[in-house]
């Protein structure tokens, strides 16, 4: 049995990489988390993050862009269409690039843990 160092929960989650061995990708498209990992063969099947990283991303974004979605309305009093152009992309980015990592960290998480069945290392 190979002796794998302890790696940073939200280092390996962040970069996407195995909470194992940190060298192996997590993901196999850009929300599945792959079936085991590449490098290490960590089984990797029972760790899914579920509903948690969108409703992080829904509560922190709505947070966020609705006071600024007001602000620009009451302020500048723009055309629908303008909203929509400005809005759309905005919402779309934000809402992409932080569910990816929230979800990368929460399954490295889950494995610290130890909150899932399958494959454990007997430490």
């Amino acid at each position: 049995m190979t002796d794998w160092p302890p790696q940073s929960a939200f280092a390996t989650g962040l970069a996407g990489k195995c909470p194992r061995c940190g060298k192996g990708d997590l993901f196999r498209s850009f929300l599945t988390v792959r079936d085991s990992c590449a490098v290490c063969g960590l089984d990797l099947r029972g760790h899914d993050a579920g509903d948690g990283p969108a409703v992080f991303v829904i509560l922190g974004l709505g947070a966020l862009i609705v006071p600024l979605v007001l602000w620009v309305e009451f302020s500048y009093e723009p055309p629908l269409w303008l909203h929509a152009v400005i809005w759309i992309p905005v919402i779309l980015v934000a809402t992409l690039v932080p569910l990816r990592l929230i979800k990368g960290v929460l399954v490295a998480q889950q494995y610290k843990h130890r909150s899932t069945t399958g494959d454990r290392d007997p430490t």
